[in-house]
């Protein structure tokens, strides 16, 4: 599944090439899965909406947009037009890549992917597509009007400070791993980059939290902002499925220490690492190196 660095990389590589581009048409599959609510609404929500900018929230990827061509015209007639209001976001569009996603800029000739479930027409003569094999991705429109604006869950792992990131953890009895794990926690951390960090700090993953010194809990942050920022510069990594909106793979995988390396020599002390489950996930360590 697309983690945290996966996610960011395709938001930014989506958000330069359609951010104020408008939507002119869109098209759905029939499958029901990918949508959390029903197609119908959703070209209705989004067609004829310019696309005022891309972001990452938690795992998700959010669509920010402006009012319909229609909308703005009956609601400026017989008032001056308000520029500033005129760009504020009156609804999103809201992408989960679930195990397999890939959310795809390209144009109308190109082939089109087995799996395509959502086919989003731009003025620019370009096309949006998401495409999702296992169909565990998920879509979904909001009128900002109507509903409340999508929020993660849990904690953005890139900005929490060292005391709320401590805080998250001290109270619980679970290991260390399924914390990191659990979104309503922190938002967008998947099995490759707990791994990572974990193995970056010196701990083991079964540990438990309430057994996790303040000193460690600091090293954990940190090592778990540098891997998630080192990734986000190499694009991500590209261990299944993944690819960015250019359909190009990250480069990440080459620096992994520990995970899917199972019996290789650590980099750092040369023992094998170990593969074991925790909370159900496939789980890397070095038995020396972590504690």
């Amino acid at each position: 599944m697309p983690e945290l660095p996966e996610v960011e990389t395709i938001a930014r590589g989506v958000d330069k090439r359609v951010r104020g581009d408008r939507i002119v048409d869109a098209w759905f599959s029939s499958y029901p899965q990918p949508f959390k609510n029903p197609p119908g609404r959703q070209r209705d929500g989004l067609v004829g909406r310019p696309i005022l900018a891309v972001h990452r929230t938690g795992k998700h990827i959010v669509f920010e947009l402006g009012r319909s061509q229609a909308k703005q015209r009956r609601q400026e007639r017989g008032r001056i037009p308000n520029r500033e209001q005129a760009e504020l976001p009156d609804a999103q569009w809201i992408v989960h890549l679930g195990m397999t996603g890939q959310l795809l800029v390209t144009t109308p000739d190109s082939a089109l992917a087995p799996h395509t479930h959502a086919r989003l027409e731009l003025a620019s003569g370009r096309e949006l597509r998401f495409v999702d094999p296992r169909r565990f991705g998920r879509l979904e429109f909001r009128s900002l009007g109507a509903d409340a604006a999508f929020a993660a869950p849990g904690s953005e792992p890139l900005d929490i400070a060292a005391d709320e990131f401590a805080a998250l953890f001290r109270g619980r009895h679970l290991p260390i791993k399924a914390a990191l794990l659990n979104q309503r926690l922190l938002a967008g951390v998947g099995n490759i980059y707990a791994d990572e960090s974990l193995f970056r700090a010196g701990i083991r993953p079964r540990r438990r939290t309430n057994r996790i010194s303040a000193e460690e809990y600091e090293r954990l942050r940190t090592a778990l902002r540098e891997v998630l920022r080192h990734a986000i510069r190499l694009g991500g990594s590209s261990v299944s499925d993944y690819v960015d909106a250019d359909g190009a793979p990250g480069f990440f995988q080459l620096q992994h220490y520990v995970y899917q390396r199972t019996d290789e020599p650590c980099r750092k002390c040369g023992a094998p690492i170990r593969r074991i489950l925790v909370a159900g996930r496939g789980t890397h360590y070095c038995p020396k190196c972590q504690r």
